[in-house]
């Protein structure tokens, strides 16, 4: 561990967003990589100047041990799941809600005396989705209004405690659960259509480097081109 660097937690590090923003933010911290398979966290920690494992099943528990000072936490992880209102069961909605809402609550609960300690950061990335329900995706959708009414929430109970709150609202991204998406509602892909990873990372980096004086408290990106 480089006690020089300053710590982030990314929680769904090893796929997708999370891992374009393990890889970003790892030129310039110590990166606990969180994720649930132990063999893909390890190649990823090995792959970074500085870094160490945090597996955990967030939606699940337990919860690893956390870091007495904390600078950054980043919740990537998150499911997507459920169709129309009429077709969708109650254990449905209690998965999606338990990896997007519930695990980010109790995270962030547990770090919160590492984040006060190092007048962190916390970003939740959240979706378009959080701003617009669009038809069959209710449930994920729903998910990510209640994360963004954490955030907003925790924005406002933090602020005298030094701990800045941001949403970051990607559009559609090309990653592996986009395109089964896509392949699910029989459309052709067009990855011009999609943000790359590496975009929202570099998004996330614009909201970690502002001083601390300053707050990105919500962050929209979306692709230039549209269909």
């Amino acid at each position: 561990m480089d006690r020089e660097r300053p710590t982030a937690l990314i929680t769904g590090a090893t796929s997708g967003i999370g891992r374009a923003i393990a890889l970003d933010l790892g030129r310039t911290h110590h990166v606990l990589v969180g994720g649930r398979d132990a063999g893909r966290v390890g190649e990823l920690v090995e792959a970074l100047p500085s870094a160490e494992p945090f597996v955990a099943d967030l939606a699940v528990g337990p919860i690893p041990t956390l870091p007495r000072s904390l600078d950054v936490l980043v919740h990537s992880a998150g499911v997507e799941a459920g169709s129309t209102v009429e077709l969708t069961d109650a254990s449905t909605w209690r998965e999606v809600f338990a990896a997007n809402v519930f695990a980010v609550a109790e995270l962030t609960r547990l770090a919160l005396p590492g984040l006060r300690e190092a007048s962190g950061l916390v970003v939740m990335i959240n979706s378009g989705a959080g701003f617009t329900a669009a038809p069959g995706g209710s449930v994920y959708a729903a998910s990510k209004f209640a994360l963004r009414a954490l955030a907003d929430a925790l924005r406002e109970e933090e602020r005298p405690n030094g701990v800045r709150v941001s949403s970051v609202h990607p559009g559609r991204t090309d990653t592996a659960m986009q395109r089964r998406k896509v392949a699910g509602e029989g459309d052709a892909y067009e990855p011009r259509l999609y943000l790359a990873p590496e975009w929202v990372a570099a998004a996330v980096r614009t909201v970690v480097d502002l001083p601390q004086g300053g707050t990105v408290e919500t962050l929209s990106v979306r692709p230039t081109e549209r269909a």
